[in-house]
Formats: structure tokens, C-alpha cells, sequence
């Protein structure tokens, strides 16, 4: 497929991480797709899609984001039909999805396991992400085991666990040794120049110190860091501080052309300081913006992980505000 003319891409491989204890490993950025692929011109994702793959980015998240009353979601089907249009072998990338736990264990992760993967048109998923804890009360244990069950079966390579307390991290970490069988690899969490406070704080450190990895999303506040506004279709905004965030944006920018960079681009190469970061995920609808972000590992490089966090360090929003235990 040929390549449009546009910016060049980063100059700096982008590096590899191993996803936790598992076999994986993933380059350092990562694209998601929620509400993606259904709002971009078709030849033009495929493109982007190509590209970011040429670039190192071989992780793709096409959890589906969609409930009861919503319109249907169908950027995980497009997504089926891009990575043909690019010219993808399934080895060249690794498929992220995700399971809800939203009537869980009345309804098995099997069946809802087999549909993600029916709908993407691939019979396994490499990493799978487990959505958040509603019911305080769920068996962990269980969910461990059923886990267990279906890597046994070949339909998931590596799990982990999106916005998890640290507390019920550390349930699954303890019920799969004493099972013997793999605990979560891998931890989504929000993470920004922003959002700082649990992904840098002392339950989840010791988190990562057994090996769990971090997956850093959200790393631009749905573009609210990038003066975008409020009014926009983004995730929860915990300790309600999203206004403050919003009002930090010139400031950020300000940072960013200091260092000759984009506002995006420091959000991102800020999330690559994080000593368990394993991979950024953020979401592209033009070959500019994937650009833009893989430029960002070279920005790390040109200044430093130090002298980069001390000068995002006035913009973190939830400092004693967020509890760092997590939800």
C-alpha cells in the first residue's frame, strides 16, 4: 500500500517493552479505537493504520464502548476490514480487547470472549482487559481461574485490568500463585501530565514491583488538555478536577513551545518516564496526529525524563485529591 506525503515520522526506533510476565512484547505507543475507525474515511485509517505499524506501534486496542441505549458501535468490525486493506498479517500486530464485568459470573466470559473475537474477525485476542469492578463483592478469585481457562483454550494470550484498585489488584496477583496459573499482566490506568496521583503513588508501585505493567490511557483527557473544552464525549472524571484540567491547557502549551514541541506530544513523552510503563495508549483519526505522537519518543530522548516531569510538575491536577489506592 503506498504511503501518503506527509510530516516525517520520528527518527528513534520506538522501543519494546515486555507486557508484564508474559511472553509479549509491544513497542512503547500504542492505538486505541474507541469511536476511531467509525469516524475516519476508510482509506485514510487504513494509511494511518499501516504506518503506525512500519513505525513500531503493533498494539491495537478495539475494546467496544458501547451500552444499552447507545447508538450500535461497529469500529471493531471497520477494524476487521482495515488491518486487510493495510496489508496486516495477523502476526503483525497484537489485538487488545476488552471484557465487562457487568453481570459477571451469571453471565460467563466466554461467550462474550467468542463474540468480541467473531466481530473483529480473529480467533484470539493477545491482551485482554478486564473493565472496572462494579460489585465489590465479585469472587476474584473465580475471575482468575476463568481466566485461566480461557488462555487454556488459546482465546487469550495475557490479561489485565482497566482503572482496578490497587487492593484487588493485589487479590488477583495472590489467587493466581496460589493457583498457579497467570495473574494480570498488565494495568490501565489514567495517566497524564494531569492525572498523576495513582499511577505514581506508593499501592501501585509496589504493584508494579511484581512485575504487573503499566498501560497508560487518557494521556490527553480526550483533548481537553489540548484546549479542546469540556463539552466532549470523554471518560469518568474522578475527583472532579476536569474543569481544572481544562483551565491548565495554556500553561501546557506554553511548556510545549518552549521545548519546540506540541502540547500532545509532551503529554505523551511524559507517560514514557514512568519506570513500569510498558505502553501509551492514545487514539489517531489523521496520519498528523499518529505523527505528532511518535514524535514524542524522540522528545524524551532530546530532553530528559527528569527534567521533562519537573517542568509538567505544576500542571498535576489530582495531587491530593485522587486517593492513589485507585476505585
Amino acid at each position: 500500500m503506498r504511503h501518503e506525503e506527509g510530516l516525517k515520522v520520528s527518527d528513534t526506533a520506538i522501543p519494546r517493552r515486555r507486557i508484564g510476565r508474559s511472553e509479549l512484547e509491544t513497542g512503547v505507543l500504542a492505538l486505541g479505537s474507541w469511536h476511531t475507525y467509525d469516524r475516519m474515511d476508510f482509506r485514510d485509517a487504513a494509511t494511518m493504520i499501516r504506518e503506525a505499524v512500519d513505525a513500531g506501534i503493533d498494539l491495537f486496542d478495539v475494546g467496544v464502548y458501547g451500552f444499552p441505549g447507545m447508538p450500535p458501535v461497529f469500529t471493531d468490525i471497520i477494524f476487521s476490514a482495515l488491518v486487510r486493506a493495510a496489508g496486516l498479517r495477523r502476526e503483525d500486530y497484537l489485538l487488545s480487547s476488552k471484557l465487562w464485568l457487568e453481570g459477571y459470573p451469571e453471565h460467563g466470559l466466554r461467550a462474550q470472549m467468542e463474540n468480541a473475537l467473531f466481530r473483529v474477525g480473529a480467533e484470539h485476542a493477545d491482551l485482554v482487559v478486564l473493565g472496572d469492578v462494579r460489585d465489590e463483592g465479585m469472587n476474584l478469585h473465580r475471575l482468575v481461574l476463568d481466566m485461566a481457562e480461557l488462555c487454556a483454550a488459546g482465546l487469550v494470550r495475557a490479561w489485565g485490568v482497566n482503572n482496578w484498585s490497587a487492593a484487588n489488584v493485589q487479590t488477583l496477583i495472590n489467587a493466581a500463585a496460589g493457583e498457579g496459573v497467570a495473574g494480570p499482566a498488565i494495568a490501565q490506568l489514567k495517566y497524564s501530565v494531569s492525572r498523576r496521583s495513582i499511577p505514581d503513588g506508593g499501592p501501585f508501585a509496589r504493584i508494579f514491583e511484581q512485575g504487573v505493567g503499566l498501560q497508560s490511557s487518557d494521556v490527553l483527557e480526550g483533548g481537553v488538555l489540548l484546549g479542546k473544552g469540556v463539552a466532549r464525549q470523554v471518560g469518568r472524571d474522578p475527583g472532579g478536577i476536569r474543569q481544572k484540567i481544562a483551565a491548565s491547557a495554556p500553561e501546557l502549551a506554553r511548556v510545549a513551545a518552549d521545548l519546540g514541541a506540541t502540547p500532545a506530544q509532551v503529554c505523551v513523552a511524559f507517560t514514557l518516564t514512568h519506570p513500569a510503563n510498558v505502553t501509551t495508549l492514545f487514539g489517531a483519526t489523521s496520519l498528523d496526529q499518529l505523527r505528532d505522537n511518535l514524535a514524542a519518543v524522540d522528545l524524551v530522548e532530546r530532553v530528559g525524563a527528569a527534567e521533562l516531569r519537573a517542568l509538567v510538575e505544576p500542571l498535576w491536577a489530582d495531587r491530593d485529591v485522587v486517593d492513589p489506592e485507585g476505585p
